[in-house]
């Protein structure tokens, strides 16, 4: 190679790095947000009571639920209360023959006469709970892979060409510093072009296995869509059969109802369960054909310590309790794939795993927010010789700009439409989500029109102040505020709050750096200054004696 194998792999790894950075930084940002994604989604919809009965007691409730609501359900499908998610939320299926043809010109109703109905149920009291339409933290979970307005087909596959860049950037990086884990250690500061690297450097050996690990394995949750080939010649003709068998899923019933005949009490359903899994908890269950002599559950274990994201699952004979059949087990192929998705979504982690995975996000963020702003420092010296900021370092700065600053504006603005978006609102978490991008497409037009370093501090000014006013507005707007949930030891909707007092407090004082920094002079620009510094003090020393002749 031209300038050696190190020399090249730091050209690919600043190029790979910089051409999908922007987007690699909103997947970064709404996949480390995903890690609380239940906590978000609770915070989103504060009527939810707290949860403070068995799941014994929960299941029974949602059954009486159920056969209030749906009793002519072909099946009905509860996810039970857990320590992260308070509220039951169900999900049944019409049969057919109930679903009603909407009027032309009419969209079919997603709830109440089409052919899926769902409801989210108060355990407590078995009452659904009139709880505010929103997408909470499932929306940063789906953003980050499937980037919202784009066609999910192609989001995915935008979505791996950028991990498989981001991965080339990882290897690359670490080739390109021979001194990397001395360089973790060294930090200078107000040096300019040397900050900044040392600043990415360090953000990236920090978390430089977790950077890794994440990348690799968003990889693989999506790998049978990016090498299908393998499934489709030896399932030509039933992919369905390839899934149920590779991850030891039950097979659907299909299956017509037949007769009529009571169902066993679930809380022994449950039991018979919890036996069979030595004492596992229950996540959920799926009750096939309900009120029919052949009615059929199917009970799903709780994601637990387990690293896998596959559980296991029991099939029982609703009416009679005997076990049919058991989820079958795994091969070794499986079990790996399990495993490394069950890595990328941190299911098994405690409160303690889940903190450390969040930080290691955030320094993911860091990493590469640092990385694009890094390559506008050092391009920035040949422009200043020119005399004239050429377009690709224009487009550079305000990219970086509207993702950088940009983005924690859009991530304030989705929670403020949370609370401020009238509660009854038609397709309410549309217009949240849409909020969420207006901000952001707001941000990105002002960097575009004016990307000056003035801009950037006006950006994280904005973003401070609308982190720092979101508990402010959420006091004003419902009763689950700091002045209730700390004196309650509500910890979930408290520590929501508090995280977002941080959040701003970090931008502020970035935004107030900012707004103070100056660039540091180049090595020409030092030498100019001491030149004319001691011709000034040379003509100073001359001035008394030509006084004194």
């Amino acid at each position: 190679m031209k300038n050696g194998f190190r020399q090249s792999m730091a050209w690919l790894h600043t190029w790979t790095g910089l051409l999908v950075g922007w987007l690699l930084l909103l997947i970064f940002m709404a996949g480390t947000a995903s890690y609380y994604r239940e906590e978000i989604s609770r915070w989103m919809r504060p009527e939810l009571p707290r949860n403070t009965v068995s799941n014994e007691v929960a299941a029974e409730r949602a059954i009486a639920f159920l056969q209030h609501k749906a009793p002519q359900a072909e099946s009905w499908n509860v996810t039970l209360p857990d320590p992260r998610n308070p509220a039951m939320r169900m999900f049944w299926r019409n049969p057919e023959s109930m679903v009603k043809s909407p009027a032309e010109g009419e969209k079919r109703r997603r709830r109440g006469g089409g052919r899926f109905g769902d409801a989210t149920v108060d355990p407590g009291t078995g009452e659904e709970v009139a709880a505010r339409e929103t997408r909470g933290g499932d929306f940063f979970y789906r953003l980050h892979f499937d980037l919202h307005y784009i066609p999910v087909y192609w989001a995915r596959y935008l979505v791996g060409f950028c991990a498989m860049f981001m991965l080339v950037a990882i290897i690359t990086g670490v080739i390109t510093h021979k001194k990397i884990f001395k360089d973790f250690f060294t930090f200078r500061k107000d040096k300019g072009l040397r900050s900044w690297l040392d600043f990415h450097n360090v953000s990236a050996v920090m978390a430089l296995p977790y950077h890794a690990m994440i990348t690799y394995t968003g990889i693989v949750t999506l790998m049978f869509m990016y090498l299908p080939w393998g499934v489709n010649v030896a399932y030509a003709k039933d992919e369905d059969a390839f899934f149920s068998e590779a991850f030891a899923r039950l097979a659907d019933i299909d299956t017509p109802s037949e007769g009529h005949a009571a169902a066993l009490p679930i809380q022994q359903l449950l039991d018979a369960a919890r036996a069979e899994w030595k004492g596992a908890q229950v996540g959920g269950f799926t009750l096939y054909h309900p009120g029919a002599a052949n009615a059929v559950i199917d009970i799903q274990q709780r994601d637990g310590k387990r690293l896998s994201v596959d559980t296991p699952s029991l099939r029982f004979n609703a009416v009679t309790g005997a076990l049919m059949e058991a989820s079958p087990r795994s091969g070794g192929a499986t079990q790996t794939r399990g495993v490394m998705y069950g890595l990328h979504l941190a299911r098994f982690a405690d409160w303690g795993l889940r903190a450390l995975f969040f930080v290691s996000g955030l320094i993911g963020c860091l990493m590469v927010a640092s990385g694009v702003v890094l390559w506008a420092v050092k391009e920035r010296p040949k422009h200043a010789k020119s005399g004239k900021i050429g377009f690709g370092l224009r487009l550079v700065d305000a990219l970086n700009i509207g993702a950088v600053a940009g983005l924690p504006i859009a991530f304030a603005a989705y929670f403020w439409g949370n609370r401020l978006l009238p509660v009854q609102m038609a397709e309410r978490s549309d217009a949240e989500v849409n909020v969420f991008f207006y901000a952001w497409g707001a941000a990105l037009l002002a960097a575009f029109l004016w990307p000056k370093r003035l801009m950037w501090a006006w950006q994280l000014y904005l973003g401070a102040a609308m982190f720092l006013l979101i508990p402010v507005i959420n006091a004003l707007t419902t009763h689950a505020h700091l002045g209730v949930t700390l004196r309650t030891g509500d910890w979930v909707l408290a520590g929501f709050d508090l995280m977002m007092l941080a959040f701003g407090a970090v931008l502020a004082y970035c935004a107030l750096r900012m707004q103070r920094w100056q660039p540091a002079l180049s090595a020409a620009e030092k030498k100019k200054r001491q030149v004319a510094a001691a011709a000034a003090a040379k003509a100073q020393e001359s001035a008394p004696v030509e006084a004194n002749a």
